[in-house]
């Protein structure tokens, strides 16, 4: 039974792609917490900070988009728009963007296929990885943060975007 649950979890991250900076984003349609559909084109022109999380309402999960609530001024101020994405259903989103006051879409990848594209679905398919996406305006990769901290994500973000646009 082990080896069986390490060969297919091993399967699956096998097929996970290795995202690089400078190619282009994988699209995405996903539903927000309040049902709207969101695609990777809705925010062409734009940086986008996409990020990904394991679970609504956890420690670290909240820290993380706490953070990102709290500097989403300056995101915006320097053209950025933020986006999470977990493999929680929309009712889970409302919930947690409800009682964190979060001013972002939190987009629902129930069946972990963007997760999966962004190489960024744990082996068992159950939640994401942490992992953060910045994407130039152009809809590629500018920046990937692998394991990224929930208390740290927010300002590197913004220190890589004031470097990108020579801010």
């Amino acid at each position: 039974m082990t080896a069986v649950l390490l060969l297919s979890s091993h399967a699956i991250r096998a097929e996970s792609p290795v995202l690089k900076v400078g190619q282009p984003a994988p699209d995405f349609s996903l539903p927000d917490q309040d049902g709207k559909t969101h695609t990777l084109a809705d925010f062409r022109g734009k940086w986008l900070a996409l990020y990904f999380y394991v679970k609504d309402d956890t420690p670290g999960c909240t820290e993380q988009a706490c953070k990102f609530r709290d500097d989403i001024s300056e995101l915006r101020d320097l053209g950025a728009r933020v986006v999470g994405v977990s493999v929680d259903d929309s009712d889970s989103h409302a919930n947690f963007a409800k009682k964190y006051n979060l001013p972002f879409p939190l987009l629902a990848d129930s069946k972990g296929e963007t997760a999966a594209r962004y190489g960024s679905l744990r082996g068992d398919g159950s939640m994401a990885k942490r992992n953060t996406f910045l994407i130039d305006p152009e809809g590629k990769i500018a920046r990937i943060y692998l394991s990224a901290s929930t208390s740290r994500n927010s300002a590197e973000v913004i220190e890589d975007l004031k470097k990108l646009k020579g801010s």
